[in-house]
């Protein structure tokens, strides 16, 4: 018989902090500027979760 291999669940991305409120932001420089509003605006994405907040300027 062949050798059995013990196979490990997937771990899920860490969100502890993220749920609580607490967001790691970093700046965005894809999309700096608003089509819609037709002015700039600075898009942050959080390293832990990938939520995304846009603020106008």
């Amino acid at each position: 018989m062949g050798e059995i291999l013990p196979f490990k669940k997937p771990k899920a991305p860490r969100k502890g902090l993220c749920q609580h409120g607490f967001h790691k932001w970093e700046v965005c420089k894809a999309k700096q500027f608003d089509v819609k509003q037709g002015r700039l605006v600075t898009v942050y994405r959080c390293a832990r979760c990938g939520k995304e907040k846009v603020t106008a300027h």
